[in-house]
């Protein structure tokens, strides 16, 4: 996979991941809520609500609310797993909360599945 496409798949994750945040947050979840956690541009997440819509991740209602598919909710939990797991995991090791959850982040996107589950079962019996 190039760099680009990479990116791109960590901003589709990011995205779900929030979605995936704020419906438990939120009765509904609009594009201006992704854009307020996000901190991003309005127009920057019109695009990638269409992208994510055109891939099957998420409905959008006539209101505008926004619902993950069966597909994007798996994507999204998936990712919200390994954030979480990675986060505590770091946290237990001694680092800050605040760069543990930034470093968790970075590493959701690029783990591969072997070495998460390896993680997560080391970490799970230990605790």
């Amino acid at each position: 996979m190039g760099y680009i496409q990479h990116k791109s798949e960590e901003s589709v994750e990011d995205y779900l991941e929030t979605i995936l945040i704020l419906s438990t947050r939120h009765p509904v979840v609009r594009s201006i809520d992704i854009a307020t956690e996000l901190k991003y541009s309005k127009p920057s997440v019109s695009v990638a609500m269409k992208n994510l819509k055109g891939r099957n991740y998420i409905t959008i209602s006539e209101e505008g609310y926004i619902y993950l598919t069966e597909e994007g909710r798996r994507l999204a939990e998936s990712t919200y797993e390994r954030h979480t797991l990675l986060t505590n995991w770091l946290v237990h090791l001694g680092v800050s909360p605040e760069t543990a959850a930034a470093d968790a982040c970075k590493m959701e996107h690029d783990i591969s599945d072997e070495s998460f589950e390896a993680i997560k079962k080391c970490i799970h019996s230990l605790f």
